[in-house]
């Protein structure tokens, strides 16, 4: 698939407090990429009304309830997409795992080959970002822990189905952070979005 314009723009929130900085980040995005001229859709995952357990896994296909068909179809005509969540326990929230989960299967994201170890990507043409907040500084997350939800998230999910190039930012430490912190983190993240980045 020949790589589109950056318009379309869709930013996932997987943070499950609507309140949450994380919340504050992606408005910001928002406004940014807006004042760029994109077309901005947000898929907020905390308000989306599914099921996040993926029950038979790939044996048995369950129906998609019309908040993810609503998210799909968002994704699917997104040049661009950003990914906003924290960093819990080294990964990102249940919710948005399980957004993944019920979204990302084969045949919809990527597609196995018969009797081979190959599989064919299915979302290509989309690039990302991912914004993600910590608590303990970005090269301490990257260096001693080696960043396993941006592995798992960037890697496992994102590029295994097709979406390159996929960026990166750092927001932390939030935990010590103070007002003049999230001023600068706010603006950072507004830039970006202005930049179509």
């Amino acid at each position: 698939m020949e790589k589109k314009s950056m318009k379309e723009i869709v930013i996932i929130n997987g943070h499950p407090n609507t309140n949450s900085f994380n919340t504050a980040l992606a408005e910001r995005y928002k406004e940014g990429a807006e004042q760029s001229g994109s077309t901005v859709q947000q898929i907020i995952v905390a308000d989306l009304a599914f099921d996040p357990n993926l029950q038979y896994g790939y044996n048995r296909r369950i129906e998609l309830e019309p908040d993810l068909r609503e998210a799909w179809k968002k994704i699917k005509a997104a040049d661009h997409l950003v990914w906003v969540h924290p960093v819990w326990w080294g990964g990102f929230p249940a919710i948005l795992k399980g957004f993944i989960d019920r979204l990302f299967l084969p045949g919809r994201a990527f597609r196995y080959r018969d009797d081979s170890v190959w599989w064919d990507r299915l979302l290509t043409g989309i690039s990302a970002r991912i914004i993600t907040t910590i608590d303990q500084p970005a090269w301490y997350y990257r260096l001693i822990y080696g960043s396993p939800s941006v592995k798992s998230l960037k890697r496992s999910v994102l590029k295994f189905c097709g979406v390159s190039p996929v960026s990166v930012n750092y927001i932390g430490s939030i935990r010590d952070s103070n007002e003049k912190d999230r001023k600068k983190w706010l603006k950072k993240v507004y830039h970006l979005g202005v930049n179509l980045k």
